[in-house]
């Protein structure tokens, strides 16, 4: 039998080790979290959990600070969408590709099709072929901005970047880098101009997406 005096020697040792011990993945949250927004911004990711967000949790999570899509291989896209809508906005984020490979992409001013994946709507896309291309996601089911050759001298194909997505009336802006890759215009009038941000696993093989220092500015 151990000593009484022992054992609690053990049990404050313990509290206190548990105390002081802090995961990886908190303090990188924190620090996500602790980061200073623009003038205007409001953050749309914690660093921390999936408030404000709705998706298959069993693709997406939280992981130091970032939200993670990881898929092993999928049928269906998947999205994570905000369970606000935004119209007129600047989006801002980082984003990284595992590898480089793989396609997925950011949807806004778009709807979720009832009793399904799939989101319908415009697309920031990022991925082989496709970075910094505006796509029309199962609608028109087209590239409508192509992004420049010019591109490939900022992109980091496997690491991270910065995605700037700017929608003011008929108006579209794409941004990689700060390099200006779309600038659209929508001459289809019955195009909603309101609508959920999704982030998206695309259907196929592995991939691994992250995004963090997710933040937002209305537009007035």
């Amino acid at each position: 039998m151990r000593h009484p005096r022992l054992l609690l020697l053990l049990a404050l040792a313990g509290s206190l080790t548990a105390s002081l011990a802090t995961p990886s993945d908190s303090r990188a949250a924190d620090a996500a979290a602790a980061k200073p927004l623009e003038e205007g911004f409001t953050a749309l990711f914690n660093g921390k959990d999936l408030t404000g967000w709705e998706g298959n949790t069993e693709l997406w999570k939280v992981e130091q600070g970032m939200i993670v899509g990881d898929s092993a291989g999928i049928r269906h896209n998947e999205f994570l969408a905000t369970r606000k809508p935004y119209g007129d906005f600047e989006l801002r984020l980082e984003f990284r590709l595992r590898n480089g490979t793989g396609n997925t992409g950011v949807q806004f001013r778009s709807q979720r099709v009832p009793d399904s994946t799939v989101v319908v709507g415009y697309q920031a896309d990022l991925g082989e072929k496709y970075w910094g291309c505006l796509y029309d996601e199962h609608r028109r089911n087209k590239i409508l901005g192509q992004a420049p050759a010019k591109l490939q001298e900022v992109l980091h194909p496997d690491g991270w970047n910065r995605y700037v997505i700017r929608a003011r009336g008929d108006h579209i802006e794409l941004f990689v880098n700060d390099l200006q890759t779309v600038d659209y215009q929508e001459a289809d009038t019955k195009i909603p101009r309101t609508g959920i941000i999704a982030l998206q696993v695309h259907s196929g093989p592995p991939l691994r997406v992250e995004f963090r220092n997710i933040r937002i500015r209305e537009l007035k």
